[in-house]
């Protein structure tokens, strides 16, 4: 019997992952997927929320604010980045003013530093790109942005270096009491007992906890779509520009990514069908029409790609976080939706201390809490390229050209701890085929080198696991 069992590799399992790391335990994270950040962690707009919208005295409000603050030491501890751009609320009419007057009041309950309403003229000044209809706008200094899926690896990194162990193609089938802890039962069979439950299954949440609790959870997955842009396209939004929220959420945005691109979106429609991330044609109009009304036209022709992702929303629109009161030693982190990402560290940490509790654990001595991720090239002065190159040649071996990623860095993303097994996978960790090609040119030799170093035939190897294999047919 194992101590506990986290269910969900996304960015709030991960990052209870690396908290409970820091206890004597044995752990284990659970994930259906082929990897970590499969879901909602790889599809969201990348915002550390300055946290002037939440519900004051909410959990949405109190690990918002924590995770803020924790994100920039967070991050240079991950080697993740992070940039604190700031954001702008912007309002287009008096009505518009007047609720922003209510989020700033909003912020000021919750703690947020430095938050100003300021008028359109001063708005402008902060954000030359901002249409002459924008009359009023919040400005939040404190604001930022980081990348939700490197955040994720960094945290599961750090945790698999400090001992949990990751379990991936493992979907959780059913949930049974048994003496002193839990079984679980997967799809393939097989089982395991442990004495605590985390509960991180993201919008498959409410099924977990409706296995062993009376207290019934519903999560309604609601979709957000989004256009990605190429780098041309950032200077139309040097800060995060938002419009004034609605009951539905933050609304559509404008932003950079910290990797230089521009992204504009969310949609949020409520849906039934809690893996359907396709775009539509509608979503993605209104997601660019919306979008206008803050930067004008955005250049379509400067779209790269497209891209949904699903939010886990709760009924009570405010995290559910804690022991399950009649379940004990099951614990949940659930409808974690915005600002789930910002929240993560702070999250992270709060499940950790509690599930520690529980079990009656003692911090470990020796836990390390830095993580390094892979250098890369495209950053690198030529100095520093000619010295990587004099050491390995594949460093010179340029494999995407987009993006200026090598050959040495794809084998470092397969061979490091928890190492990419797919081409989503090495993607997301040295961005190969994230360019404005999308792949097109470095797709197969991305291919070769994952079948060389993990040893398998070409026809094994997936985008993102079984049912997604890139080669079919037989050889001739």
């Amino acid at each position: 019997m194992i101590d506990a069992a986290i269910i969900g590799g996304g960015v709030t399992g991960c990052a209870i992952a690396r908290g409970l790391s820091r206890f004597e335990l044995d752990i284990c994270l659970f994930e259906k997927a082929s990897d970590v950040a499969e879901g909602t962690s790889k599809a969201n707009s990348g915002i550390v929320h300055a946290g002037y919208d939440a519900e004051p005295g909410s959990l949405k409000a109190k690990y918002n604010r924590r995770g803020a603050d924790a994100m920039p030491e967070v991050c240079r501890e991950l080697d993740v980045p992070f940039k604190q751009n700031g954001s702008l609320v912007v309002g287009f009419t008096p009505e518009d003013k007047t609720r922003l007057e209510g989020l700033l009041e909003t912020g000021k309950k919750n703690g947020v530093p430095k938050l100003e309403l300021v008028d359109g003229e001063r708005a402008r000044s902060l954000c030359p790109t901002l249409v002459p209809a924008v009359n009023s706008a919040l400005y939040a200094p404190t604001a930022g942005i980081v990348c939700p899926y490197e955040l994720t690896l960094g945290f599961a990194e750090n945790a698999a270096k400090n001992g949990v162990t990751f379990t991936f193609g493992a979907e959780v089938m059913n949930i049974t009491r048994i003496e002193g802890g839990w079984r679980l039962h997967f799809q393939n069979g097989e089982t395991v007992d442990t004495r605590l439950v985390i509960n991180a299954a993201g919008v498959y949440a409410d099924v977990l906890n409706n296995m062993v609790s009376e207290t019934k959870l519903h999560i309604i997955p609601r979709k957000g779509e989004y256009c990605l842009f190429d780098r041309m396209a950032a200077p139309l939004a040097p800060m995060t520009i938002f419009q004034t929220p609605t009951p539905m959420g933050k609304g559509v945005l404008v932003a950079q990514t910290v990797d230089g691109n521009l992204l504009a979106g969310p949609t949020a429609v409520d849906i039934d069908e809690k893996d359907n991330v396709d775009t539509t044609a509608d979503g993605l109009t209104y997601t660019l029409k919306t979008a206008a009304r803050s930067v004008g036209p955005l250049p379509e022709r400067q779209i790269i790609t497209s891209f949904a992702g699903l939010r886990a929303h709760l009924e009570s629109d405010d995290f559910e976080i804690g022991e399950v009161e009649d379940a004990p030693g099951f614990v949940n982190a659930a409808g974690i939706e915005s600002p789930g990402l910002t929240s993560a560290p702070a999250i992270g940490e709060a499940v950790a201390e509690i599930a520690a509790k529980i079990l009656g654990a003692k911090k470990k001595e020796d836990f390390d809490p830095v993580r390094r991720g892979i250098p890369k090239f495209r950053e690198m002065t030529n100095a520093e390229r000619e010295a990587y190159i004099s050491k390995d040649p594949a460093w010179g071996r340029v494999v995407c050209r987009c993006e200026t990623v090598t050959e040495a860095e794809i084998v470092a993303a397969i061979n490091r701890p928890l190492g990419a097994t797919t081409l989503d996978g090495v993607k997301r960790r040295t961005r190969a085929g994230m360019g404005c090609c999308q792949s097109g040119f470095c797709t197969t030799r991305v291919l070769d080198i994952l079948s060389r170093e993990l040893g398998v035939e070409p026809e094994t190897i997936t985008k993102r696991g079984p049912g997604s294999e890139v080669l079919t047919g037989g050889r001739n």
